[in-house]
């Protein structure tokens, strides 16, 4: 399908594809990356994100984000982005749909969870089990495991922050021993240099949307006010300037256009220093976007040192709120039980997870038991606790 004729010629073109571990017929209909798209939100993993906490459990309310609400935020800013910059919506649709896929139940609390657990065994990476979900976990095909996805796509799940090896890592730590696995038996992902520009565009646009959405549920939630905002770079200004705009105006009605501001004020950011890099480095095709020697995509030092400050106020008066604590407590604990009685007692997992491990304590059975837990929910990990350590709780 010629649909990359409007596309800039640095862009991930269709036609271009680098293609699938299994190769298939191309559709009639839909470009290559279309139907990764279409896969990933076709996919169990992706439906499950409903119930997975974002910051709040989804419980405690129903109108904060989960994992699905904040997946399809940051595809709709994605696809704008890449509208504006001749870029491939859909590839970028689909990095940004698939960017959580890996996230076990109740946020970072239950990653923090899962990867002290299983220290001994190399530890977990949300990031290495999206690839697990993309590539094996998923089991819907006749003829593979995972989606099949094409290699761009691949790509941009495993290393949309930047490389993973060589000279142009900034911050080095040890890769994920899953990624170093496929990369070396599955797909060459080349792991020392960039990502698409897509998938950095992605990427940024994960900051821009759970940055500002946490606000928005923080602020609703009532655990920060929003003169508590007002020393952050941009954000209280941002703030101060509807109050002034719009006196009296109804303080839920504030929130969300304040929040609307700055999703545009970044957005229109990230737009204008992008397309300066792109001017300075003048690329001629996505090889030369994979082979710079730093992201295009970035916003500018103003937003960067407004992100910056965000992040460590959100972090001091939000992530760590004694309310949210006591949730990621409570959250710690039901991993960890779980993680622990799945070790000791494999045979206590539903039997086709069991009829995969050791049947007793091991590398391979702690294995299972990750890619269990990981794929189950918040309100699904809660009732898998109570029938297992409640002595009263009905085992259904």
């Amino acid at each position: 399908m010629n649909q990359h004729i409007s596309l800039a010629p640095f862009a991930s073109l269709p036609e271009q594809s680098k293609g699938r571990c299994f190769p298939e017929p191309e559709s009639a209909t839909r470009s290559c990356h279309q139907r990764d798209r279409d896969r990933i939100i076709h996919s169990a993993a992706f439906r499950r994100l409903q119930y997975k906490t974002q910051v709040f459990v989804n419980h405690e309310g129903d109108f904060f984000r989960t994992r699905l609400t904040h997946s399809l935020e940051v595809a709709q800013i994605a696809r704008t982005a890449c509208r504006y910059l001749n870029l491939n919506q859909e590839l970028a649709e689909s990095l940004a749909l698939a960017h959580d896929l890996g996230h076990p139940p109740f946020g970072h609390a239950g990653e923090d969870a899962l990867d002290e657990a299983l220290a001994p065994y190399g530890g977990f990476d949300h990031n290495a089990q999206s690839l697990r979900v993309v590539s094996e976990l998923e089991q819907r095909y006749a003829e593979f495991d995972g989606l099949n996805l094409t290699w761009e796509c691949v790509e941009g799940v495993v290393k949309h922050n930047g490389p993973l090896l060589g000279s142009k890592v900034l911050n080095p730590k040890p890769v994920p021993q899953a990624i170093l696995d496929y990369n070396e038996n599955v797909m060459d992902l080349d792991l020392e240099n960039y990502s698409s520009l897509e998938a950095q565009i992605a990427a940024l646009s994960d900051d821009i949307a759970y940055n500002n959405h946490d606000i928005d549920d923080a602020l609703r939630a009532e655990i920060i006010r929003i003169d508590d905002l007002s020393d952050i770079p941009v954000v209280g200004e941002t703030f101060a300037q509807v109050a002034k705009q719009y006196p009296g105006l109804d303080e839920s009605r504030l929130i969300y256009e304040a929040v609307r501001r700055l999703i545009g004020d970044m957005v229109n950011d990230l737009l204008q220093e992008t397309q300066q890099r792109i001017k300075d480095a003048s690329p001629k095709d996505i090889d030369d976007i994979r082979h710079s020697n730093g992201p295009i995509a970035s916003f500018s030092e103003r937003i960067q040192k407004c992100d910056r400050e965000l992040k460590a106020f959100m972090f001091e008066n939000v992530y760590r709120h004694y309310k949210i604590n006591r949730m990621t407590s409570k959250a710690r604990r039901v991993v960890q039980n779980l993680f622990t009685l799945f070790m000791a007692e494999p045979n206590c997992l539903p039997t086709e997870w069991y009829k995969l491990t050791d049947g007793k304590p091991s590398e391979r059975t702690a294995k299972v038991v990750a890619d269990y837990i990981a794929g189950i929910t918040d309100r699904y990990a809660l009732d898998e606790h109570a029938r297992l350590f409640d002595v009263q709780a009905r085992n259904s």
